[in-house]
């Protein structure tokens, strides 16, 4: 990599049809692995990639097997950013924050779980609503997370 910047992007393609997932699922492992994430790490990866895809298939573009699912790898020396895309609005106001008391008190709705889910294993989460270009979920993971 002779030290100079390396911006490397990996684009798939999926159907809207659960078990595609799997297909992001085992790229992002790979390229984790790679790029010399712990298997911890890859496996936090792995899990919430296959749920910003289940999210996005079920969603974003309510299953319809016509409709694609993108996921973009973009990897430098310090992090992988994923981005999920869909042509759905995105999620609704308020599901941004899940705010994981309310719901287990039954005062929020249980939709959202996965979102929090995603938020705990990686860096950085967030998600877009962009209805006329497509809304996307974004994942940042970093190669040398600190311990809080």
């Amino acid at each position: 990599m002779d030290g100079e910047n390396v911006n490397s992007v990996i684009e798939l393609r999926l159907p809207s049809r659960l078990g595609f997932e799997k297909i992001a699922m085992s790229t992002a492992s790979s390229v984790a692995k790679l790029m010399g994430f712990a298997p911890d790490r890859v496996e936090d990866l792995k899990t919430a990639v296959a749920e910003a895809c289940i999210n996005a298939m079920e969603h974003g573009n309510k299953l319809d097997e016509s409709l694609i699912v993108g996921v973009f790898l973009s990897m430098n020396e310090t992090s992988l950013e994923v981005k999920v895309l869909d042509t759905g609005t995105g999620p609704p106001e308020g599901v941004h924050t899940p705010d994981m008391d309310k719901k287990m008190h039954g005062e929020e709705a249980s939709r959202g779980m996965g979102m929090f889910l995603i938020q705990s294993l990686v860096d950085e989460a967030e998600w877009v609503s962009a209805p006329l270009t497509g809304s996307y979920a974004r994942l940042v993971i970093r190669l040398n997370k600190t311990e809080d």
